[in-house]
């Protein structure tokens, strides 16, 4: 396990953003005041500007936010997590630019790939809600079975703003009256 890890900001439409890197992995992104802010990083995080896979990280964001769909495969990710976290993460980043999925067709998926009979929605939502690498892992692509917009780490109105980017039409999905993830 690495012992070091570094940090650097960044600043976006969305307000700032933190990134956090093993050195050569992009190992977490945070919004401002999101939920979990680090938690996953096992060690103090060192700010550094110019590691490369920083430099990196801010052209796939750059390429991001001015509207083209750079792919996840194009950074080295290492998020830290357990076994099924992982592969929640993983299959969030093969959830297309611009669309979406639900818990439950995640948890369907988890299942399968861990050769289980089934999977909790919940347990799936917790591993979503806890992704270290906001935006570049595209937990904001994930709402209920029912289209609505459940709870973000980042705040509602970013999951809105980067569905709302990517052309998926929220006027579709709603705003749950009150739930435990928001």
């Amino acid at each position: 396990m690495n012992n070091r890890y570094y940090s650097t900001h960044y600043l976006s439409p969305l307000g700032g953003l933190t990134l956090a890197s093993d050195g050569k992995n992009i190992a977490g992104l945070w919004m401002e005041g999101q939920k979990y802010f680090g938690d996953t990083i096992p060690a103090e995080m060192t700010e550094i500007n110019d590691l490369p896979v920083f430099a990196a990280a801010e052209n796939w964001l750059d390429r991001y936010f001015a509207g083209e769909k750079p792919a996840v495969s194009d950074l080295p990710l290492a998020p830290v997590g357990n076994t099924f976290r992982q592969i929640v993460w993983e299959i969030l980043c093969e959830i297309p630019y611009g669309e979406i999925t639900t818990y439950r067709e995640i948890a369907k998926e988890v299942a399968t790939r861990m050769h289980k009979e089934k999977m909790s929605s919940q347990a799936v939502g917790g591993a979503v809600g806890h992704n270290p690498i906001s935006i570049i892992i595209p937990c904001h692509r994930v709402v209920g079975t029912n289209g609505s917009l459940t709870g973000y780490a980042g705040g509602l109105e970013k999951k809105i703003w980067l569905l709302e980017h990517e052309g998926v039409a929220v006027s579709a999905l709603f705003l749950p009256k009150k739930g435990t993830a928001l």
